[in-house]
Formats: structure tokens, C-alpha cells, sequence
């Protein structure tokens, strides 16, 4: 699943909010995800976690223009993608409206 939506903003400021949306979604959701794993080498971050015993992961890239969110959706959770996908639009825009 390929997600990419425009931050509006520099490099830097877009790594800075993802940054910190990720340590909010992590303290308010944290308790149903676990194993969470990020390295961030540059503007590109490998991220994986398990969340209710499957495991997920991808990787979110900092362009010029977008951040392009691509994720790996266990099999049983592919009826579910377009709610995922709407969430994580939604989630994305509100963040760089802010920006």
C-alpha cells in the first residue's frame, strides 16, 4: 500500500512533525501495538511493529514535495486497506495542514 501526500514545508520541518506524530500515535496507541521498531537513515525511515499478533511493516520517505508512506499489509488485513489507507490520508493532511 502506497500512500503519498504533500507536506507543503521543507525536508527538515516535515521530518520533525512526522517525528512527533509518531511519538503521539506511539503514547496514545502504544498499548496495541508492540516491538516497534524505527531507523531513520536520512529522510527515509524503515519502520515494523507487531500489532495485535500480526506484524507490519514499510517505510516512509521525505521527498522535496511529499511524504510517501509504503506499507506491507499482512494477507488477512488487505479487506481492511482502504479504511487503512483512508486513515493514514486523513492523519497525514491534518498534520501538514498544521505546517
Amino acid at each position: 500500500m502506497r500512500i503519498a501526500v504533500p507536506h507543503n514545508t521543507t525536508r527538515a520541518e516535515a521530518k520533525k512533525l512526522v517525528e512527533q506524530r509518531l511519538d503521539d500515535l506511539q503514547r496514545q496507541y502504544g498499548h496495541y501495538a508492540s516491538d516497534l521498531e524505527k531507523q531513520w537513515n536520512g529522510d527515509h525511515l524503515d519502520f515494523s511493529f507487531k500489532a495485535k499478533g500480526f506484524n507490519g511493516k514499510g517505510t516512509l520517505e521525505i521527498t522535496d514535495t511529499d511524504v510517501i508512506v509504503d506499507g506491507k499489509l499482512p494477507l488477512i488485513a488487505k479487506p481492511f486497506e482502504p479504511r487503512i489507507r483512508s486513515s493514514v490520508e486523513r492523519e497525514a493532511e491534518q498534520m501538514f495542514r498544521r505546517a
